[in-house]
């Protein structure tokens, strides 16, 4: 199948998934999502498939959701007569939304590696914890700035995959970690100087390869249900719906009247400004633009 939004390709046992819209920061649009979805069953039924690799093209990962050109990119899902519609809403943007669309990795029988550079924010970085491993670069930015506004977490990974403490830190300030400061703190497996990212990442598939597919589709079953029994799809479900309210509050209202009228840089220059972090960060405290993933 050929691809608007990704890339697919196979060698040596390992899928390859690359977002390609190197010229948007790989930023979601549809029809991403089931894109994603149908590269992700492609690679669970292929028998030559071990092991599946999702990484971005150009200078980042994913930079969430593409709200440019007036946030209109996903109205079919969420709207009525141009008008928010909530039910709507709940069924194309949660229950059976996007974000389902990327935790087919989840569900896939064979383990998934997420190859993270550059910028990994908001929906982009709830897509590459869903993965099983996560290895970054160590300047890789990883967050979620709609904590701060016009947002809730979709997937509910930076709660799983992080302790109480943390967990509520990242999620009431949305401030980014490095590659870095994630693996230290254990929301990834671990962070590479960027050089070396592909072929840690590439070592990290041979070895998953390695091993045979009944094994590894068992271990990755068994620790699935014991986060499944912790209430992973209640939170998913709750996500979403918290997502759409956040959305359409006063403040995200005049969120949104200020980016249609000054542009989305001037509402995000607000709403970070006070931090000094993603697009109002110093340059040690952004990717270093000249790490370039080429497919």
């Amino acid at each position: 199948m050929s691809y608007e939004t990704l890339l697919y390709d196979v060698t040596d046992h390992v899928a390859t998934i690359t977002f390609n819209r190197p010229d948007r920061l790989n930023t979601i649009v549809p029809p991403m999502p089931e894109e994603f979805e149908h590269a992700i069953g492609t690679a669970s039924r292929d028998a030559a498939v071990k092991v599946v690799v999702l990484r971005g093209a150009g200078r980042s990962f994913c930079a969430g959701y593409d709200f440019g050109g007036g946030f209109h990119h996903w109205d079919d899902l969420n709207t009525t007569d141009g008008k928010w519609d909530p039910g709507k809403d709940f069924i194309g943007t949660g229950v059976y939304g996007p974000t389902q669309r990327f935790m087919s990795m989840w569900r896939c029988p064979k383990p998934v590696i997420a190859q993270v550079h550059g910028w990994c924010v908001g929906g982009g970085s709830d897509t590459a914890l869903c993965a099983d491993l996560v290895i970054a670069s160590d300047d890789a930015q990883i967050g979620t700035p709609y904590s701060r506004m016009w947002g809730c977490y979709l997937s509910g990974m930076w709660i799983y995959r992080l302790g109480l403490t943390k967990a509520k830190e990242y999620a009431l300030t949305g401030k980014p970690l490095s590659g870095r400061e994630a693996a230290d703190v254990g929301l990834i497996n671990r962070a590479v100087p960027f050089h070396d990212l592909e072929a840690e990442v590439a070592r990290t598939a041979a070895q998953l390869a390695a091993i045979p597919a009944s094994q590894l589709a068992a271990m990755k079953l068994i620790v699935n249900q014991a986060f499944e029994n912790m209430g992973l799809g209640a939170t998913q479900t709750l996500g979403p719906i918290l997502d759409g309210l956040m959305r359409n509050t006063p403040d995200a209202m005049e969120f949104i009247d200020l980016a249609n009228a000054d542009g989305v840089a001037a509402a995000t220059a607000r709403r970070d400004g006070p931090f000094g972090d993603y697009s109002q960060a110093q340059p040690t405290g952004k990717p270093d633009p000249t790490n370039v993933i080429t497919p």
